[in-house]
């Protein structure tokens, strides 16, 4: 039996086929040949306006400067792509110059798709992320990582495809993002994740490019300084012994307080003894708060990585929600309407960017959407790439949104960093973070009745701006407390501490003394005031607000232009537009050739010189084309009408030149690209390695 050869991969319905948008800017497919000229065509884009705001006179030093060579692009992301790739105005700025791609597709859930027979929608939706991926990866730079955001409907299916088209080598990692924290009542069980997939043109070695995160409120507060050491916080974690190791590594230790101590049973330090010695002469190690706790070697933050490896756990406590994207930023924004069911927020695309990217960097979204993630790379000084189908969602939604951040009126989402920060001293070791989530636990306790039930889509309002605010409106009750027990307590620890003023025998003096005090008022101490205005002092914290954005740059909006093409009774014809001077640049569009009118021709590329022709050509046009081209120069000419014997002619006085009808030879050489290969074919080997200028296959070659 002969052994099985070739890849893994999916297939499904018609993945030999294209897909086409037949509604005018809504997500309606059907599928077309490769060959034809509504997918294959390089659709000219056409300026529309440019919008571009100032900075504030008083940006603070330190921050990206506003980026300027930024696009929006109405139309399908089909021909922006294609165009982005192709036309040279554009190729050379983005081709093998993106650092990151997101893209966030439709999700396919059911309701998008559901005039479409089962088999259908998800081929239809694995065709349009196959094809949109082969056309960003030439995009691509060596550094890039593509971020695909799904939900669970194509997850399982979009894993495979992306190994087919990117590599399997190229994963990184599924990221998992809390999008909802409530649980809702009318479903089998509540969806509150969706999936980030990263893909790294590096492979594994993108871990050696990629940002590390800043650390959370919860991650620095772990490092600590209980003994004011003068090199700041450090971190205590667990003591300092392992389940594994060698007798080397069970040496005994005394403690300051003169215990000797070794590794319990079947346990070992986890350092050497010499990297003890030299740890403790340097102050590093910690006996514990009394000097007699097994020993711990000092990790100080000031000497470790100023972030954290990312993980792929991302709560909606770090990044933010759907709920908060559409009640903080969306409805605020473009209020009385709900345009987007599941809106990203800014802190989640800030995370990715911020990862993936470096100031100045090119960030590509070819489904735009309300705009997210153009608005947050244009905040932190990205430049940005994005395109939206729908003209009615650009108009209402994405380029007002990106207008109100080129001018500085967005004031929400990431537009400043809300911190939480000390009122006044706080204890040693505590961090502001620690202090409010103390305070808040302290409200439970004091206040009285239970905490109102929120309602599953309803978030708690944030706190009160003025430091422990709250402290103040407490319904409090007496709260007393047995004060002998407590007094006792404390002197019998400071008697095993070797602190207490007091020999054995006036402590059990002392003891019988509180006991019979207590009967009279102690234990019915109302501790409420006292308590409220201590911890209130030495737990005040408040809100500090850094504007991090002061508007500034600007984009260029552009539109995908009409087909040069139209079908008339089964005859692809030209349209009327481009019969009327426009011919031209459309043709250059497809042969790749960057537009620049000199005199009668169109362009020039390499040796090679372009004439365009919306007319009869004969011998005597011929004779004038090669007066005017220089010697040694090939040229070809494209015409929408010639006879038989210019074209000989051409070819003998000018040898290498040629002479191509529009539209017939334009079609042609769309069927001839669709023929040099199938979907089935892995492509990869192909693309990786480059091509020489000549074998690339537009028209001209």
């Amino acid at each position: 039996m002969a052994k099985h050869s070739g890849g893994l991969e999916l297939t499904w319905t018609d993945k030999d086929k294209a897909i086409l948008s037949v509604g005018d800017g809504l997500y309606d497919y059907t599928f077309v040949d490769p060959s034809d000229y509504r997918v294959s065509e390089v659709r000219l884009l056409h300026f529309v306006d440019r919008v571009e705001g100032e900075s504030a006179p008083d940006r603070p030093e330190g921050l990206p400067d506003p980026t300027n060579d930024n696009l929006l692009i109405t139309g399908d992301a089909m021909h922006a792509l294609d165009a982005l790739n192709k036309i040279p105005e554009y190729s050379e700025r983005y081709v093998g110059k993106v650092k990151l791609v997101y893209i966030d597709p439709p999700f396919n859930t059911g309701k998008l798709f559901d005039h479409y027979e089962d088999n259908i929608d998800h081929s239809i939706w694995l065709t349009l992320l196959r094809d949109r991926l082969r056309q960003i990866r030439p995009l691509l730079s060596a550094q890039a990582s593509v971020w695909v955001h799904l939900d669970d409907a194509e997850y399982h299916r979009c894993r495979s495809v992306m190994d087919e088209e990117l590599g399997q080598d190229k994963f990184v990692a599924t990221i998992v993002w809390e999008k909802s924290p409530g649980a809702k009542g009318d479903t089998d069980i509540a969806d509150n994740h969706d999936y980030i997939m990263v893909y790294a043109m590096g492979g594994k070695a993108w871990k050696d490019i990629r940002n590390r995160i800043p650390r959370t409120a919860k991650q620095a507060g772990r490092y600590a300084n209980p003994d004011n050491d003068p090199r700041g916080p450090w971190r205590q974690g667990a003591d300092g012994t392992a389940k594994s190791g060698n007798d080397d590594l069970r040496f005994s230790i005394t403690t300051p307080s003169g215990r000797v101590v070794t590794p319990p049973e079947g346990n070992y330090w986890r350092f050497s003894m010499d990297t003890f010695e030299t740890a403790r002469a340097e102050n590093r190690v910690w006996f514990g708060q009394n000097g007699d706790a097994l020993p711990v070697i000092k990790t100080y933050l000031s000497e470790i990585s100023p972030g954290v490896v990312p993980g792929t756990w991302w709560p909606n406590s770090e990044v933010g929600s759907n709920q908060e994207a559409k009640r903080d930023h969306i409805r605020k924004m473009f209020p009385g309407v709900e345009p987007f069911a599941t809106p990203k927020p800014e802190r989640l695309l800030k995370r990715i960017i911020e990862i993936a990217t470096n100031p100045d960097d090119i960030v590509l979204d070819c489904f735009a959407g309300s705009g997210t993630t153009a608005a947050v790379a244009h905040k932190l000084g990205r430049r940005w790439v994005t395109s939206e189908l729908s003209a009615d969602n650009v108009e209402r939604y994405t380029k007002p949104r990106l207008t109100f951040v080129v001018n500085d009126e967005d004031p929400r989402g990431i537009t400043s960093i809300t911190e939480r920060v000390a009122a006044g001293a706080l204890p040693a070791g505590v961090t502001p973070r620690q202090a409010q989530e103390f305070q808040k636990a302290l409200k439970k306790v004091l206040a009285t009745g239970e905490p109102p039930e929120l309602d599953e889509e309803e978030e708690p309002e944030e706190e009160l701006d003025e430091p422990n605010a709250f402290i103040e409106q407490l319904p409090l009750e007496p709260l007393t407390v047995d004060l002998s027990k407590e007094l006792l307590r404390v002197i019998r620890a400071a008697g095993r501490a070797g602190a207490s003023p007091l020999n054995p025998e006036e402590v059990k003096y002392l003891g019988r003394l509180l006991r019979k005090v207590s009967d009279f008022e102690l234990s019915e101490l109302d501790i409420t005031k006292p308590v409220k205005a201590a911890l209130s002092k030495r737990t005040a914290t408040k809100k500090e607000v850094t504007k991090i954005w002061h508007g500034g740059g600007g984009f260029t909006h552009l539109e995908v232009g009409p087909s040069m093409f139209e079908d008339v009774d089964g005859f692809v014809v030209l349209a009327n537009w481009a019969t009327h001077g426009e011919l031209a640049q459309a043709m250059c569009a497809q042969l790749e050739v960057r537009y620049k009118p000199d005199g009668i021709f169109a362009g020039v590329k390499g040796n090679v010189r372009y004439v365009v022709v919306d007319g009869l050509v004969g011998e005597g046009t011929i004779g004038s084309i090669l007066e005017q081209a220089p010697t040694g120069q090939i040229v070809q000419v494209w015409a929408t009408q010639y006879d038989d014997s210019a074209s000989t002619k051409l070819r003998a006085e000018r040898p290498g030149s040629r002479l191509e009808a529009i539209p017939d030879s334009v079609l042609d050489s769309y069927r001839r690209k669709a023929a040099k290969g199938s979907p089935f074919a892995r492509k990869r080997a192909e693309q990786d390695t480059p091509q020489p200028e000549e074998a690339k296959d537009t028209p001209d070659a």
